[in-house]
This record gives C-alpha cells, sequence and structure tokens, in this order.
C-alpha cells in the first residue's frame, strides 16, 4: 500500500521487478479526489498511465461500491495464470466515504482466461521429440517453481534421464545434488551447463519466469543446414523459433507430457543418451565449481557464502541482492528445496534482499531465513531492519562487504582497463579502519545485533554465533578481500562458447555435430 503521487511511483520498480520475475503481487495506491484527477493537483500522479508496462491489469476506482468488486478481481488476476503484479488506485473521496459490503459470489472476467490445459498434439510431439534427440536439455525456468511443478519435473527428469539445467530464477526447484542435475547457465553459469545449451540438439524450454533470456543465451551461432532448431523459451521467441510452442500451466504441461514419455516408452521409443551424458560429465570433472583462496589473508567472499550454506543447511531459505554475492550465492550454497533461493532476476534491483528476506521470514516464521547482501545493496534498503526490530522479525543478514560495487568493478577490470570510476564505497583508506559507514554500529542503532569477522579461521564461528540468536535480526559484517571475481563468465558480446572458466582460460569443448 502506499499513497498518492510519490508514495505510488515508488512502487514503480517493485512493481516492474514482480512483473519481469512473475511474481504475484496487488498493490493498492491512494489517488487524488476524483474531481481533482488530471489537473496536476498536489501530489497527483498518473499512477495507472506510469505502471501500464509493468503490471498485468490496474484499475482506477472512484466509487467506493466498486472496491470490494475490484480487489477481487486484482487478486483473482495477480494470482492465476502467469503470476504478476495489479495495481489498484482508490481516489481519496471512495475511499472516505461509506457503503454496504458486498464481496462478489462470482467474477465476470470475459477478456481474461487464461489457458492451462496443453494442446495434446503438442505434448505427443514433443514426447516423441525427446525420445529421437540425441544431445536434449530439460532447460528449467522460475516458472516451474511458480506453477508449484518441481515434483512433475522430478518424474519427467528421471523417467527421460535427460540432463536439467535451472536458470537463477529456479534454483532449487530441482535438487542440486540429483545426478540429473548439470548446474545454472547464463552468464556465470556452470561450464557443464552452458555446454550443455551450446551442444544440445533439443532443449526443452520449461516456463522460465523472467523475460530477457539473454543471459544463457547470449550471441547466437548461425544454424547449419539440417541442424535441429534449438528450442527456446516465449522471451527467446525473438531469437530463436519454437519448434513445438506448448502453452499451459506448466504442472500441467508435465505432467501430460509424463503420460506421453510413457507411452512411447512402452512402445519402444525410448532416447539413448550415454554418449551425450559422456560428454557432459567429462565437463564436470574437468570444471568443477571452485575459487581461489587471497594470498594476503583476507576473507574470500565465495568461501564466506559457502560456509555460510554449509552451516545454515538446505533448510533455510536465502535471499539475495543483485551483483556478485547474488551469483556466487548461487554457485557455492546447494539448493535442495524449491523456494530456497531467491533473488531479482529479470530487473536486477540492488536493494532486493533485506525487505525481500523480511517478507520471506513474515511469510515462513519457523525457517531460518539468511539474507545475503553486498555492501552496496545494503545501504540502499538497510532501513527495512527498524521494520524487522520493532515487529518481531529475526532475520540474518550476510553482508558481503568488499568496500565496492563489485560486478561494476569487475567488467571495469576486464573489459575497461581497469578505469575505476564511482564503484570504490570506502570514502577513506583501508589501513585505518575507518569505516564509514560502520555496519555493525549501524545495526545496533537499528536494534539488531551486529558482528563482524575478518579473518578466515573465525568464518564458522561468526556464522554459528549468528545461527544462535534467534530473538531480534543479526547482521554480520564479513569484510571481505576486494579484488574477488565471479568465474566462470562469458564476456560481452560473445558467443557461449566463449565462456571462461577463470581470467585467461577457457574450457575446450567436446565439439559434437
Amino acid at each position: 500500500m502506499a499513497t498518492s503521487g510519490p508514495g505510488a511511483t515508488n512502487l514503480v520498480t517493485p512493481l516492474a521487478d514482480a512483473h519481469m520475475d512473475s511474481v504475484p503481487m496487488v498493490a493498492i495506491t491512494g489517488q487524488v479526489a476524483s474531481p481533482m484527477i488530471g489537473t496536476d493537483a498536489f501530489q497527483e500522479a498518473d499512477i495507472c498511465g506510469i505502471t501500464m508496462p509493468i503490471t498485468k491489469h490496474n484499475f482506477l476506482v472512484k466509487n467506493v461500491r466498486d472496491i470490494p468488486r475490484t480487489v477481487a478481481e486484482a487478486f483473482h488476476i495477480a494470482s492465476t495464470g502467469r503470476p504478476g503484479p495489479v495495481l489498484v488506485d482508490i481516489s481519496k473521496d471512495a475511499l472516505q466515504a461509506s457503503a454496504d459490503f458486498a464481496w462478489p459470489e462470482r467474477l465476470d472476467l470475459p477478456g481474461y482466461r487464461p489457458v492451462t490445459k496443453p494442446h495434446g498434439k503438442q505434448v505427443r510431439e514433443a514426447a516423441r521429440m525427446i525420445s529421437e534427440a540425441k544431445r536434449p536439455v530439460l532447460y528449467v525456468g522460475g516458472g516451474v517453481l511458480r506453477a508449484g511443478a518441481s515434483a512433475e519435473l522430478r518424474v519427467l527428469a528421471e523417467l527421460t534421464g535427460v540432463p536439467v539445467v535451472t536458470t537463477l530464477m529456479a534454483r532449487g526447484v530441482f535438487p542440486d545434488s540429483h545426478p540429473l542435475c548439470v548446474g545454472m547457465p547464463g552468464m556465470h553459469g556452470d561450464v557443464a551447463a552452458v555446454g550443455a545449451l551450446q551442444k544440445a540438439d533439443l532443449i526443452v524450454a520449461l516456463a522460465p519466469a523472467s523475460r530477457p533470456r539473454h543471459r544463457p543465451a547470449r550471441q547466437l551461432r548461425p544454424r547449419r543446414q539440417g541442424r535441429p532448431r534449438r528450442h527456446r523459451p516465449r522471451g527467446d521467441l525473438q531469437n530463436r523459433h519454437a519448434d513445438v510452442p506448448i502453452v499451459g500451466d506448466c504442472r500441467e504441461v508435465l505432467a501430460d507430457l509424463v503420460v506421453a514419455v510413457r507411452a512411447d516408452q512402452e512402445k519402444g521409443r525410448e532416447g539413448d543418451y550415454a554418449a551425450w551424458w559422456s560428454q557432459l560429465n567429462r565437463l564436470r570433472t574437468t570444471y568443477p565449481k571452485g575459487f581461489d583462496e587471497p594470498t594476503d589473508g583476507s576473507l574470500s567472499p565465495q568461501a564466506v557464502i559457502q560456509r555460510l550454506g554449509r552451516i545454515a543447511g538446505p533448510e533455510a531459505s536465502y535471499v539475495a541482492g543483485v551483483g556478485q554475492h547474488q551469483m556466487w550465492a548461487a554457485q557455492f550454497i546447494d539448493y535442495e528445496r524449491p523456494g530456497a533461493f531467491m533473488n531479482s532476476g529479470g530487473l536486477g534491483t540492488m536493494g532486493f534482499s533485506v525487505p525481500a528476506a523480511l517478507g520471506a521470514k513474515v511469510g515462513d516464521p519457523d525457517r531460518v531465513v539468511w539474507s545475503v547482501d553486498g555492501d552496496g545493496c545494503f545501504q540502499m534498503t538497510n532501513q527495512e531492519l527498524a521494520t524487522c526490530a520493532i515487529e518481531g522479525v529475526p532475520i540474518k543478514v550476510a553482508v558481503v562487504n568488499n568496500g565496492n560495487l563489485g560486478m561494476v568493478r569487475q567488467w571495469q577490470t576486464l573489459f575497461y582497463e581497469g578505469r575505476y570510476s564511482n564503484t570504490d564505497l570506502q570514502t577513506a583508506p583501508r589501513d585505518e579502519k575507518v569505516r564509514i559507514p560502520d555496519f555493525v554500529r549501524l545495526s545496533e542503532a537499528y536494534g539488531c545485533v551486529g558482528l563482524r569477522c575478518e579473518r578466515p579461521e573465525d568464518i564458522d564461528a561468526t556464522i554459528e554465533k549468528a545461527m544462535s540468536i534467534d530473538d531480534v535480526p543479526v547482521v554480520v559484517d564479513f569484510t571481505v578481500n576486494h579484488d574477488a571475481m565471479v568465474w566462470p563468465m562469458v564476456g560481452p558480446g560473445v558467443s557461449n562458447d566463449s565462456i571462461q572458466y577463470a581470467r585467461d582460460m577457457a574450457p575446450t569443448w567436446e565439439h559434437e555435430d
């Protein structure tokens, strides 16, 4: 809920974030009195016009009697079909008026009929293509999580034996420990997962939640004559044509696809992927996840996040901000259940972590919730710690503090000849131990417990101390090495074939066409 004018415009970023990541959300904003709408009145903003491109639908309510029906429709639209945000803007005179309450017995939305049941012929065709492919991949997006379809996905994967890659938004929807899991693709994806997409002759794209798929796709190679097309999700249709486009609720699509695959297998039509798995296993063995410890005795950010994941365990929830720490959280924490990892994928909104962790803890109060944040992100929304402390919401925050906007600095190092501009967040020399801000003291001012860890030998003890505190929010300032980079990496404007496993080190692909 937000006030008119600036309150409403402050919702634009979260609405866009929810829209791109398919998050169901209803926003209710105040508006000036209906006679004043369109007159540039004090604190007036055309929030319906502003948010039209970033909401599933929005309403302007001027009559108090319309409020119940509109709110009911808003929640229905937000939570059905492809989930997303809906805005309800209510004029001041409608908010102040009185009326008899009347909740609608049924909703009449003739223009809104989400398709949930897939077309049977298309599903059978997809099953046939899976059985005939030599190098298939299940490319799993966050929409599988939104549809609650992780169980159906696992049945399909185990039934077919097809390798599974999970996007950033889908981490946890398929267990990392499962032998069919190849990892995460994308700009900072696992080499085996990127290689799987590059070498696949069939990609079964399952409900990617966010539209911009340039991170997994990158620059596209020309398709050779006779080479099977790669199958991309809806958001990539401008780049790749989907031979079998299936529209429907992902859970129903997967359930029907399982039935179709079983029917094919009973008729002796089953894929042989032994050679394909041999190729992928070579990539997994040759290019595992890893990192180098700093030589100066400072903390490795990757080690901090890895130890956090192992100590807090798979039953905890992890909410990342955006930047290097987001990628390390995706890489070095093992996710075994749906919903274990939350982050801003499509919009990439810095400041996401702390308020989202607050929501995650309120939504699941018995579960440990860790906000994995960077020092840049943390300074954007750490005021929400006041809400956590006042309302008794004991989240835990790990601030991966490298004194920089790390991801931007990494690009400046690699692609802009080290011309560092506006990325150093330290206003005083590092050796003076002057901290602006001092995150420990800032956290204490907000009514939280503040901890600091600066030595590798203290990582485990610091995390365990934070885990032992469960009645107030805890913030841990992990002061880490400022030169650490995220690897692997696909540079700008190049094919995934050019992925670098580490600086000046590119994998040797097993070429197979």
